[in-house]
């Protein structure tokens, strides 16, 4: 009957292999070696398959066993796992983290995070979600996800706490060869309006009837932030962008920051902040994950003037 076969079955099926003989299991799991034969003995009599050939001197593997010795590492490791995963939550950690970020938050930050979160909490799984403006928000209102690291928004949510990690700046930018980077000086709104802007459309509904950052009358709206950028490149249109996703373009001279009158030239700040619900605080992967950019806002950008 396979429903009986028992965890320790396959541990001493599995000790058996790794030292070599039933006599060398016995002294690793501390059991005479009459007890190791018969538990080997009665797992092959249950699954009806011969897992040693005992011809030789030492039991060797037979084809079966050796496709089978992968199952039984599979199932005690398994379990393994669970026993493990089991104590750290019941120690309170939680079952897995789902993180939704700002499409605009460096990308390098969260990558560095989920690497270092891997090693330090290796058994929680870390579930990320990328979206922009108030579709970054409504994960964590309808509990989706359980922590955000989103931008500031004109809207207030009650029902979430936040905290301050860093500013990001916004740059307003155009192609080289846009009408609005020929001008020597600063641009005023009357000459903004004259041209297409590229916007960041929310695929939300929690900023309808707003417009956060829109300038001109006469806007194309992208569903992502990776699509802007190609058509500032392409000069489609002008538009803001995160400084760290331009700052090489504006070196090179394929985008050309716009000075917009009432803006300075060096960005319009975002606070970017980790969002929770008020009735939901993190707990210690959650608290990790949070201190840890926070530090590495510090590090990366020691003058605090941006991420």
């Amino acid at each position: 009957m396979l429903d009986g076969v028992s965890l320790d079955q396959l541990r001493t099926f599995i000790a058996a292999v790794d030292e070599g003989s039933f006599s060398a299991a016995a002294r690793k799991l501390n059991r005479v070696q009459s007890a190791v034969s018969g538990w080997v003995n009665s797992l092959e009599a249950q699954i009806g398959v011969v897992l040693f050939d005992r011809t030789g001197r030492f039991p060797k593997l037979t084809q079966e066993g050796v496709l089978l010795l992968a199952d039984a590492r599979n199932i005690v490791s398994g379990v393994d796992t669970l026993k493990a995963r089991a104590k750290l939550m019941s120690s309170g950690l939680e079952a897995e983290l789902s993180v939704v970020v700002d499409v605009f938050f460096p990308t390098a930050a969260i990558t560095e995070a989920a690497k270092a979160f891997a090693i330090q909490f290796p058994l929680t799984p870390l579930r990320l979600f990328v979206e922009g403006l108030g579709a970054g928000y409504q994960p964590v209102l309808d509990g989706r996800c359980s922590l955000g690291i989103l931008g500031s928004l004109p809207v207030a949510f009650p029902s979430l706490v936040s905290e301050r990690l860093g500013e990001i700046p916004l740059v307003m930018v155009a192609a080289p060869s846009h009408p609005l980077a020929s001008f020597g000086h600063r641009i005023p709104r009357r000459e903004l309006v004259k041209h297409v802007q590229l916007v960041l459309t929310d695929r939300s509904e929690l900023m309808t009837g707003r417009d956060y950052g829109v300038l001109s009358p006469s806007t194309w709206r992208l569903a992502d932030l990776s699509t802007k950028y190609a058509f500032l490149k392409d000069c489609v249109g002008w538009g803001s962008m995160p400084l760290h996703m331009v700052e090489q373009d504006i070196v090179a001279g394929t985008l050309v920051v716009l000075g917009v009158d009432d803006m300075p030239r060096t960005g319009f700040m975002l606070t970017m902040s980790a969002f929770h619900p008020a009735s939901a605080p993190p707990g210690p992967a959650g608290r990790w994950f949070i201190d840890h950019l926070k530090a590495w806002s510090g590090d990366a950008y020691p003058d605090g003037e941006r991420l």
